[in-house]
C-alpha cells in the first residue's frame, strides 16, 4: 500500500448521502443500531429513520431516548418477508444489522442463527428489490474471513448473498453491499464492560493473554456505513484500516493491578482474527483509510473503472502482525477517550452496561483508574499509527 494515508472524513460530512432520504436499519435497537440512528437524526437531515428490531422492550427503551418526529419504529422480525415488505415502502437506503451475534449461542441454535443471519438476508434482498430501494449496506465481521465457528460462517454467507443480490437486480437501481471490521469498543458482548465490572469484583478472566482483537470506535463504524452508502458500487465489502490489541494489554490497561485468571478459548474462539483473506487480497484495492474487496465476478451494470491503488502481493491482514499492534500507551489513550466519549453518550437504557446501571458502584469513566503513561503525548485514535506498509 504505497499511497499515503488520507484524512477521514467527519462524520458530519458523510451525511450528505442522506438528505432528504427515509432509511430503515435492520437490529435497529442493537449497540450499532441505535449508535447509528442517534448520529444520523443529530447529524444528518434525513426525511425519516425507520427502526426495524423484534424486541419489543428495547424499541420502548429507545421510544424514551429519542423524540425526534423523523424516527419510526417498526416491530418487526427479518424472518418474515411479508413484514420487511411493509416496512420497506417508500425507504430509499437499508443497513442491514440484524444478526445472532453470540459465538456460542449461535453454536447451540443453529437452525436459528441461519434463519436469521442468512434467510433473514435473503427475505431482506428479495423484499428490497420488490420495494425499489436504492442502497442495501449489510454488517458483517472479521469472523466471516475463513470462518471456524457458525456465526462467522452465516455472516460469509450473508456477504456472498448481498454480493450476488446485485446480479438480481441487473439494471435496476437496487445495489448492494457489505462492511466488515473488528470488534466494537463498548458494544453489547464486548469485554469492555466485563472487565470493568470484574475489576470492581476483584479479579479478571481472560480467555488467553496471546489473544488478539482489530478494535474499532462506534463513531468509525457508523462513518464506515456512511462511506459505503456514497462510494458503493455493488457488491463490494468496505474494510477500515485497524489496529489491534491483545486482550491481556486491554485487561492490564483497564485494571492494572487486578489478579487475571486463565479461563481458555472457548469453542469457535480464534487465536487471531483476519480481516481480509489472502484471496481477497488480490482484488482488493486500497483507498487510503479503508480497502475495498471489489467482486469477483460481476454480471450488472456497473461502474468496473478502477480506483485507489492495489495490495502488495505479501499483504496479510490479521491481528497478530507486529506492524499492526497498538503500543500499551496508545491502548490506554484509545480506551481512556473511548471511556470518555461514553460518558458523554446518552443510551437507551438497555444498551447500559451492569457498571453504568447501578449494579456496582457508580463512577464517572474519567476517573476510571486506566492506566495512562504521563508522558504519552495527547492524540486522538485517528491520528495514531497506521503503521500499514507504504505508511497507510
Amino acid at each position: 500500500m504505497k499511497q499515503s494515508p488520507r484524512a477521514k472524513p467527519a462524520l458530519s460530512a458523510l451525511m450528505a448521502t442522506l438528505a432528504g432520504k427515509s432509511i430503515l436499519i435492520t437490529g435497529g435497537t442493537g449497540s450499532f443500531g441505535s449508535a447509528f440512528v442517534r448520529a444520523v437524526l443529530e447529524l444528518g437531515k434525513p426525511r425519516k429513520v425507520i427502526v426495524f428490531s423484534r424486541d419489543e422492550q428495547k424499541h420502548h427503551a429507545m421510544q424514551k431516548a429519542f423524540s425526534d418526529p423523523r424516527i419510526r419504529f417498526f416491530v418487526g422480525d427479518v424472518r418474515d418477508q411479508a413484514r420487511l415488505r411493509l416496512a420497506l415502502r417508500g425507504v430509499n437506503f437499508v443497513i442491514h444489522a440484524a444478526a445472532m451475534k453470540h459465538v456460542d449461542l449461535c453454536e447451540y441454535n443453529p437452525l436459528e442463527a441461519i434463519h436469521t443471519n442468512i434467510t433473514g438476508t435473503v427475505n431482506l434482498i428479495q423484499a428490497a428489490l420488490d420495494a425499489g430501494v436504492e442502497k442495501v449496506v449489510g454488517v458483517s465481521t472479521d469472523k466471516a474471513v475463513a470462518p471456524i465457528n457458525l456465526y462467522g460462517a452465516t455472516k460469509l454467507c450473508m456477504e456472498k448473498l448481498l454480493t450476488a443480490a446485485n446480479s438480481y437486480s441487473g439494471d435496476l437501481a437496487t445495489r448492494f453491499c457489505s462492511v466488515r471490521y473488528g470488534n466494537v469498543m463498548g458494544s453489547n458482548g464486548s469485554v469492555i464492560p466485563l472487565f470493568l465490572q470484574q475489576r470492581e469484583q476483584g479479579r479478571l478472566t481472560i480467555t488467553d493473554a496471546r489473544m488478539t482483537r482489530f478494535w474499532i470506535e462506534m463513531a468509525d463504524a457508523v462513518a464506515l456505513v456512511l462511506e459505503a452508502l456514497g462510494r458503493m458500487r455493488g457488491g463490494e465489502i468496505f474494510i477500515p484500516k485497524l489496529q489491534a490489541a491483545s486482550v491481556e494489554q486491554v485487561a492490564s490497561t483497564l485494571a492494572p493491578g487486578v489478579p487475571q485468571a486463565v479461563i481458555g478459548i472457548r469453542p469457535g474462539e480464534k487465536l487471531h482474527e483476519c480481516l481480509m483473506g489472502p484471496e481477497e487480497c488480490r482484488r482488493a484495492r486500497d483507498l487510503g483509510h479503508l480497502l475495498v474487496v471489489e467482486p469477483e465476478h460481476v454480471a450488472w451494470s456497473r461502474d468496473n473503472s478502477e480506483r485507489g491503488v492495489s495490495l502488495p502481493e505479501e499483504f496479510h491482514y490479521t491481528s497478530d502482525r507486529s506492524e499492526l499492534r497498538l503500543a500499551d500507551g496508545d491502548v490506554a489513550l484509545l480506551l481512556s477517550q473511548h471511556l470518555e466519549s461514553a460518558r458523554l453518550q446518552p443510551s437507551p437504557a438497555s444498551e447500559r452496561s451492569p457498571l453504568a446501571s447501578g449494579a456496582q458502584p457508580a463512577r464517572r469513566p474519567s476517573e476510571l483508574p486506566v492506566r495512562m503513561p504521563s508522558e504519552l503525548p495527547a492524540r486522538r485514535p485517528s491520528e495514531l499509527p497506521s503503521r500499514y506498509p507504504g505508511g497507510n
